[in-house]
């Protein structure tokens, strides 16, 4: 994944957007309005102007930019509103709460078909809101319970087909690290995530602990908290003492420090 963080392209680090907890999934966007095919040093200039349109707009009264996510015809996806803070793309109140919004740079006119780096950009910011932002498995279309064309013809007919990676090849892709000169955060500790519980966050815990050798390769990703993960997590305790809850040997149930830990030995550097 190529993330380009907040800070990197200009906008303060964490958005002003209220937070929320989680959402049945994510909706897909496009700018409605013509757009040029442009090289990728002139992207962040557009997802700047974005942000200025909005903050300017007085009828809608934006908080921030609008969406979630952006991402252009490189492949390179950009933190807009960023995990756990409501949208203000989807048309109202609850169809702000209930989805995130992931918006492709790609117009009504113009550029108008995406590039397959920007489809596996797209399925790369929806992987990333479900593990960072407790995203449920929903991909649809703004249209999709709004009067809107968007996201375009040949977008949504990619939506409506899954939203598949190009070339067949769906992939877990790890968060990487803040860019150079950024430190790394790590995502907030999720609401929900338990043992013997459902939740897209299980798989950003599996990812990690993976990462971190405490899973092995071969088990699959899933929103499952079982067994397996429950092993990794003991695993983990066992090796950091430090984040097991007091009076248990065999602690399975990763809490808020070990989790910011883990993400930040994983993802963070030294």
């Amino acid at each position: 994944m190529r993330l380009i963080h907040r800070s990197q392209w200009g906008a303060p680090a964490t958005s002003a957007a209220t937070y929320i907890a989680s959402t049945r999934g994510v909706k897909v966007h496009y700018l409605g309005e013509r757009y040029t095919s442009r090289s990728h040093d002139r992207c962040d200039d557009y997802v700047r102007d974005i942000r200025a349109a909005h903050l300017a707009n007085k009828k809608e009264n934006y908080s921030d930019i609008a969406y979630s996510m952006l991402v252009c015809e490189h492949g390179y996806v950009y933190e807009g509103r960023g995990a756990h803070k409501r949208t203000g793309a989807n048309g109202n109140y609850a169809l702000n709460s209930n989805h995130y919004a992931v918006c492709a740079l790609l117009g009504s006119e113009g550029m108008t078909k995406p590039t397959d780096a920007m489809l596996s950009g797209i399925r790369d910011a929806i992987e990333y809101l479900r593990t960072h932002g407790d995203a449920g498995d929903e991909i649809r279309g703004h249209r999709d319970g709004y009067a809107t064309a968007c996201p375009g013809g040949p977008l949504y007919a990619w939506v409506k087909k899954g939203a598949p990676r190009p070339g067949g090849q769906d992939r877990d892709t790890d968060p990487p690290p803040a860019g150079s000169g950024t430190r790394y955060q790590p995502p907030a500790f999720p609401a929900g995530l338990r043992p013997n519980s459902k939740s897209p966050s299980a798989r950003g815990l599996q990812k990690v602990m993976k990462k971190l050798g405490f899973l092995a390769a071969s088990v699959p990703y899933a929103d499952n908290y079982g067994p397996q993960t429950q092993e990794a997590v003991a695993r983990f305790h066992n090796k950091y003492t430090q984040f097991r809850a007091p009076g248990l040997k065999h602690d399975t149930a990763i809490g808020p420090r070990g989790w910011a830990f883990a993400h930040t030995k994983a993802y963070g550097g030294k």
